[in-house]
């Protein structure tokens, strides 16, 4: 599980493909020292397990499920990475939770940069923009997100130019595709509520209500 709050950037240094799978090693300047063969990394907001460590980077395999629904196949050589190492107990929860499990792409459909935020607009699939909520939070590329507006399947967040700086989505440009990772809590309720149809369970709309999760 993670948070959001990109620490550092890596670099991609190889991509191996190995049939329907790759070998993917990065590069880069995070502190290793606590990490352990066998520890989770999100990459690009991928959640991916080190299976090697290097001097300055380490490695890590991608299923081909993880190709299919995320970015990370399309990386090239030299291209720009975000990087976060799992949350531990006593860390701070300065974002929200991100499982670093992605739903699906986006992509950049506007870019405005202005003096002190830049603006991003993004679009997502249909069956992704249901569990998108004004003010609600998102994960873009493993970026921790607040949205701002959501129109049909776009929806818009307004960063502050540290997270500009210190991230990947900085550097893109218009077109680009983005990992996306919804809200967690939407998807559960969903689920519950899609089994109360059939009689399994006790939550329904006036349970939601009284509770304070429905206005």
């Amino acid at each position: 599980m993670f948070t959001g709050i990109i620490q550092a950037k890596g670099t991609l240094a190889q991509m191996i493909r190995q049939g329907e799978e790759a070998l993917l090693t990065v590069s880069t300047d995070l502190p290793l020292d606590d990490i352990k063969i066998g520890d989770s990394i999100a990459v690009n907001g991928a959640c991916l397990t080190v299976t090697q460590k290097k001097t300055k980077g380490f490695s890590a395999d991608v299923s081909a499920e993880t190709l299919a629904k995320t970015n990370l196949g399309l990386l090239k050589t030299g291209d720009s990475v975000n990087l976060e190492k799992a949350l531990r107990l006593t860390d701070f929860l300065g974002g929200h939770l991100v499982l670093g499990h992605v739903d699906g792409l986006g992509r950049i459909v506007e870019k405005t940069v202005r003096a002190k935020s830049v603006l991003f607009t993004f679009e997502v699939p249909d069956q992704l923009m249901k569990y998108i909520v004004e003010k609600g939070s998102i994960a873009v590329d493993g970026i921790s997100l607040t949205v701002n507006r959501c129109v049909r399947n776009q929806f818009h967040v307004n960063m502050i130019p540290h997270t500009a700086q210190g991230t990947t989505l900085g550097l893109k440009r218009v077109s680009e595709p983005v990992n996306i990772e919804t809200d967690i809590i939407g998807k559960h309720i969903e689920k519950l509520m899609m089994n109360n149809r059939g009689g399994n369970s006790h939550v329904d709309w006036k349970l939601l209500a009284e509770h304070g999760f429905l206005r």
